[in-house]
């Protein structure tokens, strides 16, 4: 990883977190026009994944097939796997609201997920909010999800050097080492394929393109299968 690059995506990060909310602020983009895909029959059981997190997970100014958990459902069929991909993404979520509904989440489901994708933390570096209260936070849901023996890949985000190398390092140890405290599945930092490139970074150069989430999803795919549990 070149340090240098990240640094500068990462401040890009905190200067746009100077409105108190970042995600909902007006913005002239609009989605792409590109027509939906139509939907790819797979036979086998029915994978369910819970794909719970913020604006990164919601598609923020995206159309509603080009977000991530809608391209990774997608892919995860073209690759043979009878997946089902619920997105439960919400903009602006810090790890706190989403500790504040993910029972609720849990509950208006159906059937038990097999997998949920917990991609939270963002919101809470931008805002530099101790990361011992995002500790908390996620050990509270990953506590609920254990409950309900439900398994989880945590989606890592990290921290710029803004706020400092103590905050940096305490918010970036974060994710692994509660994988390593829960034995959960754990991508370190699920933007790494695109941080680089500002092309597939939107003009607010924190959320991705269309494009740049046909490449996180293209960088994630194994690990989301990996974590999936293996069939009855």
């Amino acid at each position: 990883m070149r340090l240098a690059s990240l640094s500068i995506l990462l401040s890009a990060l905190t200067l746009g977190a100077c409105s108190s909310e970042v995600e909902e602020r007006p913005t002239d983009e609009q989605p792409t026009a590109e027509i939906a895909p139509n939907d790819i029959s797979v036979e086998g059981e029915e994978r369910r994944i819970l794909a719970f997190g913020d604006s990164l997970f919601a598609g923020y100014n995206l159309a509603d097939h080009q977000g991530y958990p809608e391209k990774l459902e997608r892919s995860l069929r073209e690759n043979g796997v009878n997946a089902r991909v619920i997105d439960s993404g919400v903009s602006g979520d810090t790890s706190a609201a989403g500790r504040q509904r993910l029972a609720f989440v849990l509950d208006q489901l159906e059937d038990k997920p097999d997998l949920v994708l917990l991609e939270l933390g963002g919101n809470d570096m931008l805002r530099g909010i101790d990361p011992a209260d995002t500790r908390a936070n996620f050990e509270a849901m990953l506590d609920e999800l254990q409950q309900r023996d439900i398994p989880v890949l945590l989606m890592g985000m990290r921290a710029p050097p803004n706020y400092g190398p103590d905050y940096q390092q305490r918010f970036d140890a974060l994710y692994g080492e509660l994988a390593a405290e829960y034995d959960a599945a754990v991508v370190p930092f699920w933007l790494e394929s695109i941080y680089e490139d500002p092309s597939l970074f939107q003009s607010d150069r924190i959320h991705p393109t269309a494009q740049g989430i046909d490449t996180l999803v293209a960088d994630t795919l194994d690990e989301v299968e990996a974590a999936l549990p293996a069939k009855n």
